[in-house]
């Protein structure tokens, strides 16, 4: 019995059928994530094969959630937040200042009772409006909120020689409201260059307002000086403060220092000098160190 040859028009669908078969058992296995041959010219960017890759896991820049390598831009990191432990490391201690200071207790219950008085507005004919930034003024000296109320953590201390004080302060603002208030305090020599307040018992008090330099430390920064001259008790006193804030960040300290024997503008600057340093480096995850390098 003879077998009847193949007929031509079957051959080419066997050879077509096994030629869609191998081509479908080639896409299955890329699609499984099989690798490619040198020049295929295929790229994959499978999350499983980068996040196995142990340059991804090693990577600063890799992301938590996939392993994948990110940019620089998506991965900044956020800004240092001041704790409570931050604020007290940064503040400056009496090897900081020179001369003799002496640190001492309570200085949260400063009040200085001569910046307490109420603005004559007759002073101001022409610009009314100046009238309350002077009171503002006035009330932020006695209370020590210059800056207004910290919206994160704060710390202060004290300092005494003679009778001049220095109240040293550090604290997280809110970003807008600091920027807010360091240029209201540009604009007070300007605005309070010299005014009357009226005390408690009809006495009269000269104040004057004056820009006092400052290193050039920090972000941002404002220095003034403040005399108010008067009677206490039967006698002429005068009462003269500088006054410096320093930015750094979201954060700033505020140094308030003098009193009945004038200032000393060396103190104020080595306060603000060494203040602004510790800031820095308990924001930058340091412990600032116990002798400061411009002092011997």
């Amino acid at each position: 019995m003879h077998r009847r040859p193949p007929s031509r028009a079957a051959r080419p669908f066997r050879v077509l059928a096994s030629f869609l078969s191998a081509g479908a058992l080639l896409t299955c296995a890329a699609c499984s994530g099989g690798g490619d041959s040198e020049g295929s010219g295929t790229v994959h960017d499978s999350a499983s094969d980068v996040a196995a890759s142990p340059l991804a896991a090693e990577s600063p820049l890799a992301s938590a959630r996939t392993g994948r390598s990110a940019s620089p831009r998506a991965t900044k990191s956020a800004a240092p937040v001041l704790t409570p432990a931050g604020a007290k490391a940064a503040l400056i201690t009496e090897a900081d200042l020179e001369d003799s200071w002496t640190q001492v207790k309570g200085a949260d219950v400063w009040r200085d009772k001569l910046v307490i008085g109420k603005v004559d507005v007759a002073d101001f004919l022409t610009a009314k409006t100046n009238a309350a930034d002077c009171q503002k003024l006035l009330d932020a000296l006695y209370d020590d909120t210059l800056l207004g109320k910290p919206s994160g953590a704060s710390a202060l201390t004290g300092f005494e020689e003679s009778n001049s004080r220095l109240l040293y302060q550090v604290a997280a603002y809110d970003r807008a409201k600091l920027g807010t208030s360091l240029n209201w305090l540009k604009t007070l020599p300007v605005k309070c260059d010299q005014f009357t307040a009226t005390d408690s018992k009809g006495g009269h008090r000269t104040v004057q307002v004056i820009e006092d330099p400052l290193p050039s430390v920090g972000d941002a920064r404002q220095g003034l000086q403040v005399t108010v001259t008067g009677m206490s008790g039967d006698e002429p006193t005068t009462l003269t403060l500088q006054l410096a804030v320093v930015r750094v960040g979201t954060d700033a300290i505020t140094v308030t220092s003098g009193g009945l024997d004038g200032t000393e503008t060396d103190t104020t600057k080595a306060a603000v000098q060494s203040g602004t340093s510790h800031l820095k480096d308990v924001l930058a995850g340091r412990t600032p160190p116990a002798q400061p390098d411009n002092l011997d």
